[in-house]
This record gives C-alpha cells, structure tokens and sequence, in this order.
C-alpha cells in the first residue's frame, strides 16, 4: 500500500510501531529510485534516470545507524544494505560525525550516476535549503520546518517526499496534516505490529509487553501518542473479536455519516438482545461519490436494514432540492423516518460517546477485528482544550447513530413473518411482541 501510493501521492506517511520494519521499507524504495532496477511487482513510482535524493535522521549519529545502515550496510561493511554494492561507484565522509557519509554516487541503470546525500534534522533549516531534489526519505519524524524546506526541494523536479516513523510526538503538525487535513497529494499508511508477519505472534505479544503503557499504542500501532486527550481509553484489545456467524435471530441496523470532502461513512451493527452487546459488524468509507454509489454498497449488505441518520440528513441538496436522506431512500435503503436520537428525543454528541465508552468499558460493544479503518478512527478519537477534535471520526460518527437507534434495529423479514405467524397463533387479539425490533 505505502509503495503503491507513490504512483499518484507525492507525499507519503509509513505510519507504523517499532521493529516492524517500516526502515527497510523506506530503504529498499530508496534503492530502487537510485538505480533504477524496480521488481517486478512494484506499481509504485518510478524514475528512468538518475535521481538526486536526500536521506535523513534526527541527528547525524541516528542518520549514520539507521538509513544509512539500511540503505550501503554497517559500518565497515559497505554493500551490505539495499543499494547492491557493484553499484556504488563512490563516497565521501560527512564532516563533524564518525562515519557518517556526506555523499554516495550510485550507478543507475540507465548508466548515469544517482546521488545520495545524507541530512539530519540537528543540522537546522538552512542547512535544508539548496538545489532541487528528486526524492526525500524523512526516517523519524521531522521538524514541521525541516518538512516543509525537504518539501519545497521537489516542486521543481515533481519529486516524492516520504516519511518512515512512529508517532512518539503526538498529534503533530506533521502528523496532523496526514491525519486530519484533506489533500489529494497525501497519503497515510498505518502498519501495526499484527500487520508485520515476519515476527512470530508470540514475539509480537512479548514486545508489546515489553513498552511502557502509555507508550503502547504509539510503539506497537502506530498511534499518535494522545494522553489524556483520547476520547476512548481502552485497550484496543478489549473490544476487539474475531468475526464469527452471528445468529440470524439478533436484529440488526446501519448508521450512516454523510460526507463528501470528509468520507460518507456506514457500519453494520448486530445486537445480541440477552447480552445487550453491540456488535460492529461491517464498515464502509468512501469519499467524493454520490449517493447512488453509496447505497450500491450498502445494499449488499441487506435491503431491509433500517439505516439511523444524522440531523444533515434534512438538508437539502442544492441540484435535486431533495433532503439527503430522501435521495438514499428512493436509492433503495430502508431509512429511518427520523433522525438519530435517544429515546427521550435527545441527540448530544457527548451522551452518544459516553454511552459508547460505558459499553466499551463493560464489554458491551465489540467490533470485528477485520475493519482496519474503524480502528484507524479509533486510536485517533481525541479532545483539544476539552472539546471532541470532530477530524476523522466518520465511522466513529456512524457507529454512534445507529446505537442511539438501536431500537429500530430489525430481524430479516423472512424471521419476521414467521415469528409473527407463530405469535398471531399463540395470541389471536393482538399486539406484535416483534414491534420494539
């Protein structure tokens, strides 16, 4: 995903834990761009000439025994790293730090010289300042003033810019503009520990035990580190099942979050009536597509479920003059035929997200571990200056709606009928036992 990106994102974030190998990743690109030899399989961006490319670290010790590491191998053992060693051609040493390279020539194959020079954020921003570059390998995050002058090297070439690190820094600049602003020339790929398969799933648990509790989230997922910000204080763990066949007698419901520069979002949600467990069961997020491609998906999921819908719902669209949730109804889903709200007539964001950590809290909601951006959403949920930050919560948002409707939830109708044809038989005056369903 983070190596595809680069066909069409010229800024890119490997969002990801430690030892998970997000280095190698931004190493093995690297060489790639250098010498121009790209494996069959890459459907990344490419370069058919030489390149000029900077790689960085946070001082010029870290720059030394990480991406150059990487990159030519150990000290004392150069041609060991991603850049095979018949193709480097020549090196010069970096002054003022011990075997740190200044430069390396690289011999690409179209039989030009590449040029790879290393950087260190230490080194301040006018030190960032110079001729264009091609590629720029920002290993640990930078400065936001580092970023921007590494940035600014590639308008004139349209180069690409990426970055490889975890989040110890919290919601940054940096990662705030992967995180929350919407951009067409930027892309975040969030790896965690469970997405590097090359460690054993033992090992994997004795890491995350290994890192101190508030720094988890952060070292094994690649969370922004939130502190006592983050709206959801539960380990991701606790809420996390496997997905499994639910029984077709627990009712279900959609929530749905209207969107266009910010995703349209939707999940599935399935209720366990006996345990009042809520269950996550399916979710979808798409940006800029209109109504008929969203209820296209959805209605994959089941015509009949009822859909909760959010207060935008009444508006109208300024084309058609239909309110929203009009348009997904004449598009074939079951809407709702009123907003969100709790039973009392209530809708407070804050109320919907503290029945949804009272649930989280007493194992009352659970989600399918499958639906990686319904955890993406939830590692980030977080408050500024006590107010909920409302970036990136879609499917949060989604899930939300259709608990506070949760008493619409229904049956398929196939159960219906004949629930109701045995109770007709067992009570012949009257009232339906289904109607709260």
């Amino acid at each position: 995903m983070f190596h595809a990106a680069g066909a069409k994102f010229r800024e890119r974030l490997l969002r990801a834990g430690n030892q998970n190998g997000k280095t190698f990743c931004g190493g093995c690109e690297g060489a790639y761009h250098l010498t121009g030899d790209y494996p069959s399989w890459w459907v990344g961006r490419r370069f058919e000439k030489p390149v000029v490319m900077w790689a960085a670290g946070v001082t010029g010790e870290t720059t030394r025994d990480n991406p150059q590491r990487v990159l030519l191998g150990n000290v004392g053992d150069q041609g060991k790293g991603t850049i095979p060693a018949d193709r480097i051609v020549d090196t010069a040493p970096a002054r003022g730090v011990s075997d740190l390279l200044d430069y390396v020539k690289v011999r690409h194959k179209s039989g030009g010289l590449s040029t790879l020079r290393f950087k260190y954020y230490e080194q301040g921003r006018q030190k960032w300042q110079g001729p264009p570059v091609d590629v720029v390998w920002f290993d640990e995050e930078p400065p936001q003033d580092i970023y921007d002058e590494g940035l600014a090297r590639t308008i004139a070439t349209g180069g690409l810019v990426y970055l490889t690190f975890t989040p110890l820094l919290g919601m940054s600049e940096v990662v705030r503009r992967f995180l929350t602003e919407n951009s067409s020339d930027r892309h975040d790929t969030n790896m965690t520990i469970d997405d590097a398969l090359h460690i054993p799933a033992e090992e994997r648990a004795r890491i995350i035990a290994s890192f101190p509790a508030h720094e988890r989230e952060a070292r094994s997922k690649g969370t922004p580190v939130l502190g006592s910000g983050r709206i959801f204080p539960i380990a991701e763990e606790e809420i996390t099942v496997a997905p499994f066949q639910m029984p077709v007698y627990w009712p279900k419901i959609g929530g749905m979050d209207f969107g266009w520069d910010h995703p349209f979002a939707a999940v599935e949600i399935t209720f366990d009536p006996e345990g009042d467990v809520v269950y996550v069961t399916k979710a979808y997020r798409a940006r800029q597509e209109t109504p008929i491609l969203h209820a296209a998906a959805l209605k994959a999921w089941g015509n009949w479920i009822p859909w909760a819908w959010p207060h935008d719902g009444l508006q109208h669209d300024k084309g058609s003059g239909e309110q929203l949730a009009k348009q997904y109804e004449s598009h074939g889903l079951n809407m709702l035929g009123s907003r969100a709200t709790f039973p009392d007539g209530t809708n407070g964001v804050e109320a919907g997200v503290f029945d949804m950590l009272d649930r989280m809290q007493t194992g009352r909601l659970k989600v399918f571990s499958n639906l990686a951006e319904w955890f993406e959403e939830f590692r980030l949920y977080h408050r500024k200056d006590g107010k909920i930050v409302k970036e990136a919560d879609d499917l949060l948002s989604a899930t939300r709606y259709g608990i506070m409707m949760l008493r619409h939830a229904l049956l398929p109708p196939a159960l219906r009928a004949e629930n109701r044809k045995k109770a007709a038989a067992r009570n012949p005056l009257g009232a339906d036992p289904l109607e709260h369903f």
